[in-house]
């Protein structure tokens, strides 16, 4: 097997822990977002374990690359990637949402090691994003800064002054990545508030445009490597992909956005995602102790 064919596998299953531990965390919660959470499990393993230069034992590391998950409520599948690089314990998972926890319904800087900044009041991340690649260039730094932003939350109009800023600016160390789910909070965006043509769009405000399916590790390490060499404008990242990808019972509906689950739908989740009966059992087990 080749090291290339290696390092994707490895990457998958660092995606689909990723999506297991939403789950778990989710349910011993009570509640959560689901659904926003599990569609970024391969973006962050390809961005975390692969394309970012970051120190697994140092998160405040200065050269580090910056990432900031402006969709802040898909946070638990950012916590799920801080413990697998080991920036905090796996057992800490199990306290999401708990009050004197850390790792909160959205991501809080200084609460979490790891987060870059505070999210959840949508449409600001790309605004913060492109304030840190200014201030690299500024500094004389060469770190990255990537953003993902949901598809609803590109209805918000500060995404698009940071999308001028960012092309006025020329900031080809600013890569912006699209959860692009179609389905916001209430419905499929579409419907709501239509982003269609997206292309089109960033193309218009100056940005390089790279369109990929977001659970195809192959297709996010190639889009990532191609933003790598523009220069003079960001890059934006069409990732289409699935909202509730890989647990069938909330895929691709948008009531997952957030959801309580049953212990029936968490079973059949975690089967789903390749979990032992020992696993299930012990999620099972949180469930009650939490009622």
């Amino acid at each position: 097997m080749s090291d290339q064919v290696t390092k994707i596998k490895k990457l998958e299953a660092i995606a689909n822990r990723i999506r297991i531990n939403v789950v778990k965390m989710i349910a011993k919660s009570g509640v959560g977002h689901l659904g926003g959470s599990v569609s970024i499990a391969e973006i962050l393993a390809v961005l975390y374990f692969d394309e970012m230069r970051i120190d697994a034992k140092n998160s405040e590391w200065a050269d580090r690359d910056r990432f900031v998950l402006s969709k802040g409520h898909g946070c638990p599948a950012l916590y799920a990637t801080f413990a697998e690089i080991g920036w905090i314990d796996k057992d800490m998972l199990m306290t999401l949402h708990q009050i004197d926890s850390p790792l909160q319904m959205h991501p809080e800087l200084g609460l979490c090691p790891g987060i870059e900044m505070s999210t959840g009041a949508l449409g600001q991340g790309l605004s913060a994003g492109a304030g840190m690649a200014l201030g690299a260039r500024i500094k004389g730094k060469d770190y990255r800064v990537y953003v993902v932003v949901g598809c609803g939350e590109c209805n918000e109009g500060q995404i698009w002054e940071a999308a001028m800023f960012s092309a006025k600016n020329k900031l080809d160390n600013l890569v912006g990545i699209i959860d692009y789910n179609k389905l916001a909070l209430s419905g499929r965006t579409q419907e709501t508030m239509p982003l269609e043509p997206l292309y089109d769009k960033w193309f218009a405000f100056g940005w390089h445009v790279i369109e990929v399916s977001g659970h195809s590790v192959v297709q996010l390490m190639n889009a990532f490597e191609d933003a790598r060499q523009v220069k003079g404008k960001p890059t934006f990242i069409i990732a289409h992909t699935v909202k509730g990808q890989g647990v069938s019972f909330i895929a691709d509906k948008w009531y997952s956005h957030s959801v309580s689950p049953t212990a029936e739908q968490v079973a059949g989740a975690l089967d789903e995602l390749g979990c032992t009966k020992k696993e299930i059992e012990v999620t099972l087990g949180y469930m009650k102790e939490a009622k």
